[in-house]
This record gives C-alpha cells, structure tokens and sequence, in this order.
C-alpha cells in the first residue's frame, strides 16, 4: 500500500492580488501598532515630550533671529539673550493680566451677583413659577452636596498643586531645550542623521531640513496671524467697553496658534464677558466682530500669508486637529498642524526628487524570494522575438508584469 506524499501549499498556489493584499495587510497593520506604540509612549512621557515638544516649536521660530546676531557675539550668548527674551515677555504678559483680574474681579463678582438675582426673580416670575421654599430648598441641596462630596473638593486642590509643580517643571524643561535647540540645534541633529543607514543620510538630512523650513514658516507665519486676531478681538472688545481687554488679547493671541478653530473658541470668552457686563446686544456684536476676525483669518491670512511653503487644504486641518484634540488633548490640538506641514514638505521632497539615492534603498539593492523572477522576466524579454518596441515605463522586466516588483 502506498502512502500519497503530503501537498505542499506554495505561494504560486494563491493568487497575486491575494498576495498584494495579503503583504498590504501586514505592513498596514506593523504600522499601526508602531504608531500605537508611539502614542502610548508620548502619552506616558507628555510631562517631557510635550515641553519639549514647545521648544522645538520656539526653537523653530525664534532661530533666524539667533543667526542674525552678530558672529562676533559667541552663540551661547545669544542663544541666552534670546530665551531671556521670550521668558520676559511671557512674564510681562502674565503680570498684566494678573493686575488687570486684580482690579477686575471684584466688579466682576457683583454683576454677577446681581444677575443671579435677575434670574432668580426670573425663576420666580416667569413661565416656571418656583417659589422661594423651592429655590431655597436647591440651595440647600447643592450646600449638602458640597459638604458630602468635600473629599473629592480636598481631592481636586491636591491634584491642583500638583498640576502647578508639573507646569513648573515642563517650563524649566521648556526653557532648557530651548536653549540647547538653539545654541546646539546642528549638532544634535546631525547625531540623529547617525543613526540613519550610510546610503540614506543625505536625502534623510535634505528632507527633514525641507520639513524644519516649513515648520519654522509656519510658525512664524501663524505668530503673525495670531497677533492680528488678537489685535482684532482687542479693539472690538474696547470698542465695546468690555472688561478684561488684556486677558482677553492673550486668551485668543494663544488660542490662535490653533488655525481655523482657535479663533472662534478663544473668541467665547470675551462674549461671554461681554452678555455678563453688557447685555445680549453687546454680546451679539462682539461674537460677530470674533466671526469676522475668524472669516478674515480663514479666507485672507492663511491663504495670503501660508503660500505653497506649508499648504494644507482648510479640511484636512479641521480633521488634524480634531484628531490631535481627540488622541492628546490641547498639545494635540497645537501640534497637529505643524507636524502635518512639516510631514507634508518631507513626502513631497522624497516624491519629487529626480536622482539619486534616496531613503529606500533602490530594486538592485533587494534581495529575496522575489528577486529571482525579477531576472526571469528580464532574461525572457532578452529573448523576445517580438521587434515591436515597449510601452513608455516597461522596457525592463522589473518594470513589466505583475508582481512586487511592478508596484
């Protein structure tokens, strides 16, 4: 009795695009759990990574006017000079608006006072008619909640101070890198480039220098743009006589650096202000200034100022920062555009350059179970009879017939 030898299941028994999907599938999928795997790990590390992260921001800005400084003026100290620079101006800011709250917040507080007494006597006198033993009855209700639940009150300014020393120690690593990113910023890149494989440094470096141009057009371009919207929304609200005019130049001045929709968010807060000091008719004017200030962002700013150095169609930024905001929260909604403007010069250096060597190594260079095919149909279009000449893109047989090496 014979035994019939085993089948053996080779990769000519499946079709080609059932291979094709099937090596898609697999790359798609390593690609993801990589880009999980980095999620998660700045996730963890967003106490590091997101100052960082900032400087790199700053360092990208504020690095031409370093190498503007005069050489005769060592780089240390310019690179110091300029830090001190901008911790000065964040203090000064920080300092008005601490002075202007001062003053403010007491006034503050009566107009609201005041108008939750209009609203109690609309409660009462209005469509829904609560009485007195009613409200009083909520009141004491929220007093008994806040003394059951003062646990998680004495939970909640815990996690407030330590939130304080966490924002303390991301400004001193902020400040730090920043420092290091411009005195040293060349240095530390090239020991990057290192790492790369020989054949691949220099359109590895060219890319990422095309990717930092673009990062430092962006964010010298949305610095001009914030400072018009803030600008904007400034001299509507003191047109207006609305209160908190410097806080409010700073909440949207920083709200901006968010394209599209920063504007419109930072542009809530001196609404509000205003339907709390100034009534509904003041608010409704100031929301319409904070719409045109975003309209003239959207339609004149970014179009005129952005150019073709960092294009991003007004979609995919909504989509960017809506997935950033999702995955990371406000680092994400801050990092999501210039990270996509910078990938964007990177791919469309790599996808428009002409010669040479690039960062993928070329088909030679390959070597595996589909190599050997790729010989064989050279070695069959070199004993082709057919005189007929070939279509443009398939004169060799690694161009031509289906197979890894065509895609």
């Amino acid at each position: 009795m014979t035994t019939e030898a085993p089948v053996r299941i080779a990769r000519d028994h499946l079709p080609y695009p059932v291979r094709l999907a099937a090596a898609w599938s697999v790359c798609l999928l390593l690609i993801a759990a990589g880009a999980w795997l980095i999620g998660e790990g700045i996730g963890r590390l967003a106490l590091i990574v997101g100052p960082v992260a900032i400087a790199v921001l700053l360092a990208a800005m504020l690095r031409p006017l370093v190498n503007r400084i005069p050489d005769r003026v060592p780089r240390v100290l310019a690179a110091v000079v300029v830090v001190v620079g901008v911790l000065a101006a964040v203090v000064a800011a920080l300092a008005l608006v601490a002075s202007q709250l001062a003053s403010g917040v007491p006034r503050m507080r009566d107009r609201i006072a005041s108008g939750t007494d209009l609203a109690i006597r609309w409660l009462e006198d209005g469509p829904l008619h609560l009485t007195a033993d009613r409200l009083e009855q909520a009141v004491h209700q929220a007093r008994g909640w806040l003394t059951h639940h003062s646990d998680l009150l004495a939970t909640g300014a815990v996690h407030v101070g330590h939130t304080a020393v966490e924002s303390v120690a991301s400004a001193l690593i902020c400040l730090v890198s920043l420092f290091f990113f411009l005195y040293q910023g060349e240095k530390l890149w090239m020991f990057f480039v290192r790492w790369m494989p020989a054949a691949s440094r220099e359109h590895f470096d060219i890319a990422f220098r095309h990717g930092w141009t673009s990062l430092g057009a962006y964010t010298r371009t949305q610095l001009a743009v914030a400072a018009i919207n803030a600008a904007g929304v400034g001299i509507g609200a003191v047109i207006l006589r609305v209160p908190f005019v410097i806080p409010i130049v700073v909440v949207v001045f920083l709200a901006s650096f968010v394209p599209i929709v920063g504007t419109l968010v930072g542009g809530m807060v001196p609404t509000v202000l205003a339907l709390v000091e100034r009534g509904l008719g003041v608010a409704l004017i100031m929301l319409a200034i904070v719409v045109v200030v975003h309209l003239t962002e959207s339609h004149v700013l970014q179009p005129l100022l952005m150019g073709h150095a960092v294009a991003l169609h007004p979609l995919a930024v909504i989509l960017v920062v809506a997935g950033g905001t999702y995955l990371f929260g406000i680092l994400g909604a801050l990092f999501a555009v210039p990270i996509t403007a910078m990938a964007n010069s990177i791919v469309r250096y790599l996808a428009n350059r002409d010669t040479g060597p690039g960062v993928l190594p070329s088909l030679g260079d390959l070597s595996g179970p589909d190599h050997p095919h790729i010989h064989d149909h050279e070695h069959e279009h070199e004993h082709d009879d057919d005189d007929e000449a070939p279509a443009p893109g398939t004169g060799t047989g690694a161009d031509s017939g289906p197979g890894p090496a065509g895609h």
